[in-house]
């Protein structure tokens, strides 16, 4: 490792803005803590004072608000997420080198008298390459038009070479820790275990081409530096853990790759239950490990306690009501099924001709005909339709006949 005021350091230690640094990951550490209690409006009030001169702030900030738009599919809301995206990123520019890392590190590394990077140069550069990945995930759910497509694919690819790049200085012998180290290596981790593990995960196909424009995905290697950011005790490090549980518990189900590690998931949630035993998001995974173990009584008890946990974000409740309404299914309860259905239809948007045909599926269990006939001339599919949902276990459901009817036979 380089040593403090070492002339060959990727940085010099003394150069660094340590105190501001520092007290800026603190501060969002704190709003993350509000976040995780399910506090929302509290940790956006407490970071948004900061959020124009602070790059932690602003991206923490953009970042619940793209959670909540995710979950709701609302345009304004992903309107308003992707704004604040996009400052998030031109904050973080001013804070980079004239030369991005992606332009010059690869000279840096072999030519160590060129300019050297601050620690706050080298967060500006994890904290850009988060905004990317996010604006081009905000990108492709807000339209699907080929425009867009591509818009999304420059952001992405720009993100991963810089992610690629950081990654080759987190393990350079060269490279001087600064004092923030542990945030700045969970940062990196987060986004090369994502791109790997998401990137393995497609068609060896698709694959293929990709790695001709410079991708590469290694599932192992993905999953190692998830696993090594969610043990790092880091400002990401929750999100890493987030990203292996949606892995463990939804991805592996919807692929059908038979890899499913429950054992896995429940070791990296313990802790977070213990100390959030309220988190919604918490509970929620735990109910899902629960109906995936089989245990759907113990399940129905945890989406249960989700929804009482909070009432702010009536999304997490809509997760959990898609998670019911199954549970009642296995258990062959058509009425409860119909129950969390028809509170779907009334309110969430994700998917309306989903919810009108499980609703028409389970009035056929129960109903009786004139019930059934009754609704079936009541009833209108959206003219057109198209929702994909993590928590849908894998189905894709679209309608784009108008007026179309959904079959009660």
């Amino acid at each position: 490792m380089g040593q403090k005021g070492h002339k060959d350091s990727l940085y010099p230690c003394d150069r660094t803005p340590v105190n501001s640094l520092h007290e800026a990951l603190d501060e969002c550490m704190t709003a993350l803590d509000l976040f995780l209690t399910n506090q929302f409006s509290e940790a956006l009030s407490y970071l948004k004072p900061r959020t124009k001169e602070s790059m932690y702030h602003s991206l923490t900030y953009a970042t619940i608000l793209e959670m909540q738009a995710m979950m709701t599919f609302d345009p304004q809301d992903i309107l308003l997420a992707g704004n604040m995206m996009k400052e998030a990123q031109l904050l973080c520019q001013r804070h980079r080198k004239k030369s991005s890392v992606t332009d010059s590190f690869s000279n840096l590394v072999h030519r160590p008298t060129m300019d050297q990077f601050t620690e706050e140069e080298i967060h500006a550069e994890v904290c850009y390459a988060e905004c990317l990945l996010q604006r081009a995930a905000l990108t492709f759910l807000q339209d699907e038009n080929m425009v867009s497509f591509i818009k999304g694919g420059i952001k992405v690819r720009n993100s991963y070479q810089t992610y690629k790049e950081l990654d080759s200085l987190v393990q350079s012998s060269q490279y001087c820790k600064g004092e923030n180290h542990r945030h700045f290596e969970g940062g990196v981790k987060l986004g090369v275990g994502a791109f790997n593990l998401t990137l393995s995960m497609l068609p060896t196909r698709i694959l293929r081409l990709l790695e001709f424009v410079g991708f590469s995905g290694n599932k192992d290697y993905g999953l190692l530096q998830l696993e090594e950011g969610a043990s790092g005790h880091s400002f990401r490090a929750v999100l890493c853990v987030m990203l292996l549980l949606c892995y463990h518990t939804f991805l592996t189900f919807v692929l059908g790759t038979g890899n499913v590690n429950i054992e896995e998931a429940e070791k990296l949630l313990k802790p977070y239950l213990k100390r959030y035993p309220k988190g919604a998001i918490f509970l929620f995974f735990a109910g899902r490990i629960e109906a995936i173990k089989g245990n759907v009584d113990a399940a129905v008890r945890r989406f249960e306690e989700c929804c009482e946990a909070q009432q702010h974000w009536k999304q997490f409740h809509h997760m959990c009501y898609w998670e019911l309404m199954w549970c009642f299914t296995y258990k062959g309860q058509w009425k409860m099924a119909y129950f969390y259905a028809d509170l779907l239809s009334k309110e969430n948007s994700w998917s309306k001709a989903t919810y009108i045909y499980m609703k028409a599926a389970y009035l056929s269990m129960f109903g009786s005909k004139a019930e059934m006939k009754r609704l079936s001339n009541s009833w209108k599919l959206p003219s057109r339709t198209t929702r994909i949902t993590p928590w849908s276990q894998g189905h894709i459901f679209e309608s784009r006949q108008p007026h179309s009817k959904p079959s009660l036979l």
